[in-house]
């Protein structure tokens, strides 16, 4: 059973940072993408950014270009987002996601499997 599980979320002032991570385990296929996603209340699912497991094929949205970075260990299956110069626009609950094959698309509905989600805060 694939399952995903986020930490790192929290509480920040607007300029700081957090690291999100996404523990995978239960991965049976050798080439998969793991994404990351946002929602705030009131507001649609957002693809933030994504990671091959081949490492060659990365993406983010615009929305967060420059202040975000994603890298993966995957000998550990696990992804993190490092995420800087935090806005109070950037408060929403963050998933991680999974699908198969390698890709630089987030749309949600093309990755199976998804985590619980973390709560990411940013005041003003």
């Amino acid at each position: 059973e694939v399952q995903l599980v986020e930490s790192g979320g929290g509480l920040v002032q607007a300029g700081g940072s957090l690291r999100l991570s996404c523990a995978a385990s239960g991965f049976t296929f050798d080439d998969y993408t793991i994404g990351w996603f946002r929602q705030a209340p009131g507001k649609e699912r957002e693809g933030v950014s994504c990671i091959s497991s081949s490492e060659d094929s990365t993406y983010y949205a615009d929305s967060v270009k420059g202040r975000f970075t994603i890298s993966g260990d995957f000998a550990k299956n696990t992804v993190y987002l490092q995420m800087s110069s935090l806005k109070p626009e950037d408060t929403a609950v963050y998933y991680c996601a999974a699908r198969t094959g390698s890709t630089t698309r987030v749309d949600a509905l093309e990755y199976h499997y998804w985590g619980q989600g973390t709560q990411v805060t940013v005041s003003s």
